[in-house]
This record gives structure tokens, sequence and C-alpha cells, in this order.
């Protein structure tokens, strides 16, 4: 059963297979984003972001988790620099 926080916190249709890369269509020379899922822990949102953009930096009370599906990109985390590929986690 799914517990009583996390019920109706998905954007997501129940039981249906879905396409990363159809889940937040590229804006061209921009970013797009979609909240998937809510829950009391935090979120799980989708980024899209065209060649040459970036995301301000910004902290959060909660742990982060990026997966790149497509590209290359450049992380600060913790003022350390990180190169994220297609594939890594």
């Amino acid at each position: 059963t799914v517990p009583h926080y996390a019920r109706g916190m998905s954007t997501l249709p129940a039981a249906e297979p879905l396409l990363l890369s159809g889940l937040v269509p590229p804006t061209p020379q921009g970013i797009a984003s979609r909240v998937l899922a809510r829950a009391p822990g935090g979120t799980f949102t989708a980024f899209a972001l065209d060649a040459g953009q970036s995301l301000s930096e910004h902290r959060t009370p909660f742990d982060a988790l990026l997966l790149v599906t497509e590209g290359e990109l450049l992380l600060t985390i913790g003022g350390q620099a990180v190169r994220a590929a297609t594939g890594t986690l």
C-alpha cells in the first residue's frame, strides 16, 4: 500500500512506463523543468537545459541526486567542481 503522505503527490500516470526524454521537452536556448513527485523529504524534479544554459547556485535542505541522460555538465558541489557526462549518476 502507498503511505498516506505519498498519496496524490506524483504528477506521473500510475503503472505506465515513461521515456525520460519525453518527461520534460527541451526549450531552445532555455531551461525547462517538471516536478515529477513530491514527498515530505523533498521533490523529484526533471530538468532539460539547452547547451550553454546554467542554473544559479542554490542550497536545499534535502540531498540531491542527478542523473545525466544526455550531454555533459559541470557542477559545483560543496565548493568542488564535478564534471558529469551522459549515463552518470
